[in-house]
């Protein structure tokens, strides 16, 4: 039989096909199908010198101790690297760190950031206190922002340029491609937070140099591991990043990229099932009275909808439903607490559906706030879109006609 346990899946196979090979050690080789669990802190090393010589070159996958990772960790970067059309990966604890690293990464005291007003709340906390008391700038902008507007609020100490798009409350999209170019002139970097877009949204053909992703979301996709990935496409970013993460001990263990692996397994029909599924609800809460506007960027009634068409190839279950506002904080309470399928909880990626009030958990200083009415953050999983729908309309029947 021919040997392909060193045969990565080809860039022509279809993504279901590359989640189902990358990573793994081939078809034709005996043993398990999965890549074992390789846990461990001491490496081992023949001689002094080998030791010396594997020691200068630690961050390209030569084992000197287990924080520098193994082959668990390895499978796992391939198939980030897959998913993300990157070259290189760092992996993290927790998504929140791989918004950290990059950052901590690129920046110095003196130096100036650029955040969009929509970012995930924690990356505007570390922007507001770590950097700041790092004494680095951030300037926070509005995320439909063009590429003369943001080349105009880019200062001689601007090195990074963070995006996130859409956001993960407010869902605005931004035009990537041309922040990419505005920065790129000005000698910055582009960081962009791709969790929503995964798969769908190949950051590095549209002018990202560091892309950022939560893997506890879709990759993980059963809410029970926590871990973030830091994705390049050049050798220089990567030793960048991979210093930056091993000088600040950051680590992610191997059991739970192990669990990432499996979920990598079956993503692409989760996320195919869940895209469908959550177009389906959204869709169907915009025929209702009760609901002012829905923010999904896949939806022909987005106000940025033609550089989702243009820019994406799908989207995710993920979106934003404002109700109308003649509703009161108490009616959306009422709402989401009588509903008897969707958990309330921040996260989302997972099999089960969530339901999050959002309106007045949103932090906004260069725009506004005020989408026109009380909203509510919506994820679906995996249940039937039936059963979905008719959990929704017995918790809008609690509110007041």
């Amino acid at each position: 039989m021919p040997d392909d346990s060193a045969k990565p899946p080809h860039a022509e196979h279809r993504f279901a096909t590359r989640m189902s090979h990358a990573g793994r050690a081939g078809t034709r080789v005996h043993g398990f199908v999965n890549p074992p669990v390789h846990r461990g802190s001491t490496v081992l090393h023949p001689d002094c010198e080998s030791r010396r010589t594997f020691s200068k070159d630690r961050f390209n996958r030569v084992m000197t101790y287990g924080t520098q990772g193994g082959p668990t960790q390895y499978a796992l970067e391939d198939v980030i690297c897959e998913i993300e059309g990157g070259t290189r990966c760092t992996l993290v604890g927790t998504g929140l760190a791989a918004v950290t690293v990059p950052l901590m990464a690129y920046l110095k005291a003196g130096d100036h950031c650029l955040m969009p007003d929509s970012v995930y709340g924690p990356a505007r906390n570390i922007a507001n206190g770590l950097l700041a008391n790092y004494g680095i700038e951030t300037t926070f902008y509005d995320p439909a922002i063009d590429e003369a507007g943001i080349a105009a609020l880019m200062k001689p100490n601007t090195k990074v340029l963070y995006t996130e798009s859409p956001g993960s409350h407010t869902f605005e999209l931004q035009d990537i491609p041309a922040l990419a170019r505005a920065a790129h002139v000005r000698g910055a970097k582009v960081l962009m937070d791709n969790t929503w877009g995964i798969h769908h949204f190949q950051p590095f053909k549209h002018g990202v140099d560091v892309s950022i992703q939560a893997l506890t979301k879709y990759v993980g996709g059963h809410s029970d591991v926590l871990l973030g990935s830091i994705t390049v496409a050049s050798e220089e970013d990567h030793l960048i990043v991979r210093g930056a993460a091993s000088q600040m001990g950051h680590f992610a263990a191997p059991d739970d990229c192990w669990l990432a692996l499996r979920g990598a397994r079956t993503m692409p029909v989760r996320l195919r099932q869940q895209e469908e599924s959550g177009l389906a609800v959204a869709r169907w809460f915009e025929g209702r009275p009760e609901v002012q506007r829905v923010l999904h960027p896949a939806l022909p009634s987005h106000p940025q909808h033609a550089l989702f068409k243009r820019d994406f190839t799908g989207g995710c279950s993920l979106f934003g439903v404002v109700f109308q506002p003649r509703y009161a904080e108490a009616d959306i309470f009422r709402f989401i607490d009588s509903l008897a399928l969707f958990g309330i909880g921040a996260s989302w990626g997972g099999y089960e559906s969530l339901a999050l009030p959002t309106t007045g958990f949103i932090t906004r200083t260069a725009t506004s706030a005020d989408l026109g009415g009380y909203t509510v953050r919506i994820h679906i999983g995996l249940e039937d879109v039936a059963d979905l729908i008719a959990d929704l309309e017995c918790g809008l029947a609690t509110l007041p006609t």
